[in-house]
């Protein structure tokens, strides 16, 4: 897999990969002629592209990849040999699918349904334990963590509507964590400080592994379209997105690939703004009610607890 150096952990040691090609050093791009030198290393057969670029495409091409798999619908899609013409803008599907499109070209074809489960270290489970300890959270508390930012992939739900979530979760005796990177401290600190402290934030930002460990302990994750949203879902909790009324960013293509989710989608025709037009911005995920929400939460930890049983 080539992956950026953020992402490494989720996928190291996953269960069919045999090594990993770095995309950045230092957070930045690798100079293109070092990236193309890795790539001839490699000697790759087969490439499949899923997050298609013009440098991505020009350097798999350049590196004489015999088979090259990608969209063909970019100005530069000559330089892919192995063409899938899908336009995921009208998100007919879920991103899952149209990246096993990809692959069908390559003769790959999941039988059913195909599922998605993220594998954890003990030591990783160890460490969101502790962190759960330091912040006087037991194992037999019910435990809901929201998750307040996108880093701007998704239209969000106010800070002040995750804080009035907070409290009344708190108020049927569930511990709410709220989450975010190191950049979202203001945003997470504010939700706390809405919720009048009735959330608590985690004591350090974790990396994705011992987040993706601290949700699987969790019961259940609220989030926008986000990165944790997908990870909750993978690790085996129950979650609940918060999604925009626009057709690119919409639950069917971008929606948690699991049974044991419920999904809010922003009514744009009741929007003041943008008056069932094209959204205009952020307003539309105020219609979002928080009690709805709640509501939806408590019948997802109910339905977790049964199954449970």
């Amino acid at each position: 897999m080539l992956l950026r150096t953020y992402t490494r952990e989720i996928a190291d040691g996953y269960e069919g990969l045999d090594s990993i090609v770095l995309y950045d050093e230092g957070g930045h791009e690798k100079p293109f002629f070092a990236m193309l030198s890795e790539l001839n290393a490699g000697r790759f057969d087969a490439v499949v592209v899923s997050y298609p670029t013009f440098r991505l495409a020009l350097l798999m091409f350049l590196a004489g990849i015999p088979l090259r798999v990608g969209t063909g619908y970019r100005w530069y899609s000559f330089l892919f040999n192995k063409k899938v013409y899908e336009h995921r803008r009208t998100a007919e599907k879920h991103e899952l699918e149209y990246n096993l499109s990809l692959l069908r070209t390559l003769g790959c074809s999941p039988e059913g349904k195909p599922s998605i489960h993220l594998s954890l270290p003990g030591w990783a489970l160890d460490r969101a334990r502790e962190e759960r300890r330091g912040m006087g959270i037991s194992e037999d508390d019910l435990v809901v963590v929201l998750h307040p930012g996108s880093g701007g992939s998704a239209r969000d739900w106010s800070p002040e509507h995750f804080a009035g979530l907070a409290r009344l979760l708190s108020a049927k005796g569930a511990s709410v964590v709220v989450t975010g990177t190191r950049k979202e401290e203001p945003l997470v600190h504010k939700v706390v400080q809405e919720s009048g402290n009735t959330a608590i934030p985690l004591r350090r930002e974790l990396t994705l592994l011992e987040l993706a460990a601290f949700l699987k302990l969790a019961d259940l994750v609220v989030a926008n379209s986000t990165g944790p949203l997908h990870i909750g879902a993978a690790v085996g909790t129950a979650v609940i997105g918060l999604y925009p009324p626009i057709p690119e960013c919409s639950s069917k293509r971008w929606g948690p690939w699991t049974e044991k989710s419920l999904v809010f989608v922003a009514d744009h025709q009741r929007c003041p703004r943008c008056k069932g037009g094209p959204c205009q911005g952020n307003d539309c995920m105020d219609q979002i009610a928080e009690q709805d929400v709640a509501g939806g939460a408590l019948r997802l930890l109910q339905g977790t607890k049964e199954k449970a049983t």
